[in-house]
């Protein structure tokens, strides 16, 4: 009887060899399976950080350089510019003197005095083309007729006043007679003379001021240059 039978254990229950009968399943295929799986997270572990590597060394700085440049109104370019040389000499530039300010060229303005000015009063208001005559003499202008509108204007000037010539009639010297009031309106008749009529409508309250209407005539004849346009 063998020694691994049991006593008072025989027959048919008698353990035969030398060994203890196995009584599991063997391991192999289970250290297989596992080692398959490892070595797949493995593989995937290095694939993400190649491209990890590939992301950090390779970048796309210039891509998003180039698209953020792209948004502004300056064309950019492409291609990096080539590292200068330290040893290259440089050529001499003058002193920058600064962006050239443009001025826009004077306008020739006729004098006061060249202009004829024939005063109409529109309005219910007594003495009032007089005194606008007086007022306008004093400023510089030659004055001609004094005295109440025209049937067709009379009482019919709703506005403060308008200036009444011939269309031949050089348009700087409406301009120059219109800084003295404001919100004249201009009209053109048959006229054959340079003079202009400034009839007085229902608003007129008084001539701008002096100094106001120094201020239109400098405007007038240095207009304010254009502003430059925008540069890259």
């Amino acid at each position: 009887m063998s020694m691994l039978t049991p006593p008072g254990m025989g027959g048919k229950y008698r353990v035969t060899g030398a060994a203890y009968p196995r009584m599991s399943r063997p391991r192999r295929r289970r250290k297989i399976v596992l080692a398959l799986l490892g070595s797949v997270l493995a593989l995937a572990l290095l694939g993400y950080g190649a491209l990890q590597l590939i992301d950090v060394f390779g970048g796309d700085d210039s891509g998003k350089r180039n698209t953020a440049a792209s948004d502004g109104n300056c064309p950019t370019a492409s291609a990096k510019p080539a590292k200068a040389n330290a040893n290259a000499v440089k050529p001499a530039t003058a002193p920058d003197a600064g962006p050239a300010v443009s001025k826009a060229p004077a306008v020739a303005l006729p004098q006061p005095a060249q202009i004829t000015v024939n005063v109409y009063n529109a309005t219910p208001r007594a003495g009032l083309a007089k005194a606008v005559g007086d007022e306008l003499k004093k400023r510089g202008f030659a004055v001609g007729h004094v005295g109440n509108a025209p049937a067709d204007f009379d009482k019919k000037v709703p506005g403060p006043g308008i200036l009444l010539g011939s269309p031949r009639t050089d348009k700087a010297a409406y301009s120059v007679l219109g800084t003295q009031l404001a919100g004249v309106t201009t009209q053109t008749d048959a006229r054959e003379g340079a003079d202009i009529d400034l009839i007085l409508g229902d608003s007129f309250k008084e001539l701008s001021t002096k100094e106001d209407a120094d201020k239109a005539l400098a405007v007038l004849a240095n207009p304010p240059a254009p502003a430059p346009s925008a540069k890259c």
